[in-house]
């Protein structure tokens, strides 16, 4: 009988022309493979490290309904920090851009109105990974749905301060993690 009665509203569902879809995921792809280690080029230029220091692309889709602007995060979860790394932090992404171009970060190319803050080494900035020699490291990107259009943060503001105010207006995040070294 319950079966029935399934059966019968899907068809009824049909001859209306409704479809059920479950609400696509907001996800984040790249260039980079999730999960594999970066090519050497993608290796900052800093803390020993000498290389072109090359940005990944960034393609987002399926943001949740009500997001206002988007945030990029780079963060190195091994940094023998006790609290990782912030390699990298822009926020005001206005929520019409949905991709970021092959290089444009490193190369300083954010879209308009957003803002670079402070990583981990005290400036704005793309600092690419540059794991210690011999250790590998894992990188986490990610780009944070905002219920906010701006958020008002105060020039030079840490990544923590940064961060507790993604928090406080986060509507999703769609991440994805690579790996880097161990460099000799």
């Amino acid at each position: 009988m319950k079966n029935n009665k399934i059966l019968g509203l899907m068809l009824v569902g049909m001859l209306f022309g409704m479809t059920v879809q479950a609400a696509e995921k907001f996800e984040l792809k790249s260039n980079l493979t999730p999960g594999q280690s970066i090519p050497a080029d993608y290796y900052g230029n800093q803390f020993g490290c000498t290389a072109a220091g090359i940005s990944p692309e960034l393609t987002w889709t399926n943001p949740p309904a009500g997001t206002k602007s988007f945030a990029i995060t780079l963060y190195d979860q091994d940094a023998p920090t006790g609290s990782g790394f912030w390699h990298y932090v822009l926020i005001n992404v206005p929520a019409s851009v949905k991709k970021i171009d092959l290089g444009a970060l490193a190369k300083g190319q954010t879209p308009k109105g957003s803002i670079e803050t402070n990583t981990d080494a005290g400036k704005p900035g793309f600092f690419g990974p540059c794991p210690p020699v011999g250790r590998k490291h894992t990188y986490i990107y990610t780009v944070h749905a905002l219920k906010v259009e701006k958020l008002e943060v105060p020039p030079g503001s840490t990544p923590a301060f940064v961060g507790f105010n993604l928090w406080g207006n986060l509507l999703a995040k769609a991440s994805f993690t690579v790996t880097a070294g161990p460099r000799k």
